[in-house]
């Protein structure tokens, strides 16, 4: 596989952009590459990079390309909206309908505020859970990852874990001190914690995926709930990944489990830039101009973001086949990999959600961080390394999970068997090599 315009192209961007890439997870350095792959183009389940190589992409710009990429609706609504203008800088009828439609698939979002990334989304929603409850500090979990806001950066996932740090340097001691965290899942922490601290909120992904994918057990969603009401504790779902990924209401609907606040993103917007929280209608008429804590932004509410987040939400609302298709085709994967690890006697366990995934190199159900960082960082990178000889683009990071999309194929399902089957006999060999 010839990818020399990668190559090239990483070494130019290393001389204007810090470590080559816009975001860290892409520099493809965690499975020890010497650069990344640079796509060019997108259509349905496939990406193409700058030398003309096609792969079957399984990362689906971390979650929103649940349609695929350049769905034609998707893209015609976006061609229509781009002849009315870019950006105004001013209210749109479009906001309106968006935050309509996410009300009426998330029953517990009263009010919505757009905002222009997910990032910003959880940001704010801490911000204002802290001056509904006057207190400052927040919980989260370990390997929760809820953006690069400071306060939400401590012990966080993805990318942070990518390059085995838990915190990023830049934040002061005072932000770290009021965000405390706890091992996702451990209930009877979480219940004597918030007895001796004041805690504004708890905030969480409900379907972790940012230290890979971690099955949620419902009890532990549906006794936080309880903890957090009895409490007087504002009760966050980060869903920018879940959100109308696990089921059209998000991991909520999914669990029964109704948080005050909710975190949107990436999906909303079909793929283009766009975040949002919502919940209460007492909490958020607490934002401006309703109320005192200030948020704004230039591009919340972008036109582009939203007709492309209104079309993509209108189809998946349309068609509920859809997720159970995707749900079918993943669990029909997700059961052959399985298969194949009981087959080449692999020391790998697969995690599954949805239309999401992630392949552990452990003996050990992974359950929370600590399971994360102790699985096989070698087997993760034969098994990258394969996959993308055979084709196919993976996470590249052992801490990712893996998205499929309504246009991956049957064919595409067998494709991705076939190529996880040879990574499975390169693990083998390797492992043969080491005399294990």
């Amino acid at each position: 596989m010839n990818t020399s315009n990668s190559e090239k192209l990483y070494i130019k961007a290393k001389k204007s952009i810090p470590g080559g890439v816009n975001s860290p997870v892409r520099a493809f350095m965690s499975v020890k590459k010497d650069y990344p792959i640079f796509i060019r183009k997108a259509l349905g389940s496939r990406l193409y990079d700058e030398d003309g190589n096609e792969y079957i992409d399984c990362i689906g710009s971390w979650g929103p390309m649940i349609l695929g990429h350049n769905h034609p609706e998707v893209l015609k609504a976006v061609k229509n909206a781009i002849e009315e203008g870019t950006s105004f800088g001013l209210p749109t009828g479009r906001e309106v309908e968006l935050a309509e439609l996410v009300k009426k698939c998330f029953t517990s979002i009263d009010k919505l505020r757009l905002t222009t990334s997910g990032t910003e989304a959880a940001m704010a929603a801490v911000r204002v859970a802290r001056a509904f409850t006057g207190r400052n500090r927040i919980l989260k979990f370990e390997g929760c990852y809820h953006g690069h806001s400071d306060s939400l950066m401590v012990k966080a996932g993805s990318g942070l874990l990518t390059f085995e740090h838990q915190d990023s340097n830049g934040i002061t001691e005072g932000v770290m001190k009021d965000t405390l965290t706890l091992p996702f899942g451990d209930i009877e922490k979480v219940d004597r914690l918030t007895d001796e601290e004041d805690i504004a909120c708890i905030i969480l992904e409900p379907v972790p995926a940012n230290m890979g994918l971690i099955e949620t057990e419902g009890e532990f969603l549906a006794k936080l709930r309880e903890i957090t009401e009895r409490k007087g504790i504002v009760l966050i779902f980060d869903e920018v990944i879940s959100g109308f990924r696990t089921a059209l209401g998000g991991a909520q609907q999914m669990y029964g489990v109704v948080p005050d606040l909710t975190v949107l993103g990436k999906i909303i917007g079909g793929g283009y830039p766009v975040g949002a929280f919502g919940g209460k209608r007492e909490i958020m008429d607490m934002i401006s101009p309703s109320g005192s804590v200030y948020h704004a932004g230039t591009l919340s509410g972008n036109p582009i973001s939203v007709a492309a987040g209104m079309k993509t939400i209108s189809i998946l609302k349309g068609n509920p086949e859809i997720y159970e298709e995707l749900d079918r085709k993943t669990g029909n994967l997700v059961e052959g990999i399985r298969n194949l690890i009981g087959k080449y006697k692999i020391k790998a366990t697969v995690n599954h959600v949805g239309s999401l995934f992630t392949i552990f190199f452990s003996e050990n159900k992974v359950k929370d961080l600590d399971g994360a960082i102790g699985t096989d960082d070698e087997m993760y990178n034969i098994y990258f390394d394969t996959m993308l000889k055979n084709g196919i683009i993976v996470p590249p990071s052992k801490y990712e999970a893996h998205f499929l999309s309504a246009a991956h194929t049957e064919k595409d399902m067998e494709k991705m068997l076939s190529a996880t089957e040879k990574a499975f006999e390169e693990i083998g060999k390797c492992r043969k090599r080491q005399g294990e």
